[in-house]
C-alpha cells in the first residue's frame, strides 16, 4: 500500500467537510438510529472541533481513493475537556493554558485497510509536529481493541467519561508529547 497523506488546516475545512461526514457515516453506518451519530449531530461536532485553535487534518489515500483520516486541536485555556471524567483528575492535570494539550478528535479509518498500519501512520504524522506537551483522546470502552491498540501507541487510559447525555461512555486517554 502507498499511502499518501494530504494536511488540512482549518481555512481548508470547507473543501473537505462533506468527505469528512460520509467518511463518518459510513465507518459509523451501523448506528444509523442512534441520534449521536446523525449527519447534523457529527456536523456540529465538527464544527466545534474546527473552531479550536491549530485546527489540522490529515487524509490518507491509497491509488486515490480515501482510506481514512484524522483531526485534532488545541484545547484552550480554560477548556471543559477534563469534567467529568472518572475518577476525578487534580485541578492542576486538568488546567488548559491553550497550547498544554492537542486534543485528537477523530481517527478513522475504512474497513480495507484496517489492520495494515494506515491508522498509526495517519495518527503519527498528525501529531509529528505538534509543539504541545500531551496528546488526549476519547475511545468507546465497548471497543476494547482500540483502546489496546492506543495503548500500543503509548497512550494510558486515565478514567472514564460520557460527555454527553446520548454518547456512549469513553476512556480517556493520554499521551505524553514530550
Amino acid at each position: 500500500m502507498s499511502l499518501k497523506l494530504r494536511h488540512v488546516h482549518a481555512e481548508g475545512l470547507p473543501n473537505v467537510r462533506e468527505l469528512l461526514v460520509d467518511l463518518y457515516l459510513e465507518i459509523y453506518g451501523d448506528e444509523r438510529d442512534n441520534p449521536f451519530y446523525a449527519r447534523e449531530r457529527i456536523e456540529e461536532r465538527l464544527d466545534i472541533h474546527a473552531s479550536c485553535d491549530e485546527w489540522k487534518a490529515v487524509i490518507g489515500y491509497n491509488d486515490g481513493e480515501i482510506v481514512g483520516y484524522a483531526y485534532a486541536a488545541r484545547l484552550p485555556s480554560g477548556s471543559g475537556w477534563w469534567n467529568g471524567t472518572t475518577p476525578a483528575l487534580p485541578p492542576e492535570f486538568c488546567e488548559e493554558s491553550g497550547n498544554r494539550t492537542v486534543a485528537l478528535f477523530e481517527l478513522m479509518v475504512r474497513k480495507p485497510w484496517r489492520k495494515t498500519g494506515a491508522a498509526q501512520c495517519i495518527h503519527d504524522d498528525l501529531l509529528a509536529a505538534r509543539d504541545e506537551e500531551r496528546a488526549t483522546l476519547l475511545v468507546d470502552t465497548a471497543h476494547p481493541k482500540a483502546v489496546a491498540l492506543y495503548e500500543c501507541w503509548g497512550y494510558e487510559a486515565i478514567g472514564t467519561k460520557r460527555p454527553f447525555t446520548d454518547s456512549p461512555t469513553y476512556a480517556v486517554m493520554l499521551k505524553p508529547l514530550r
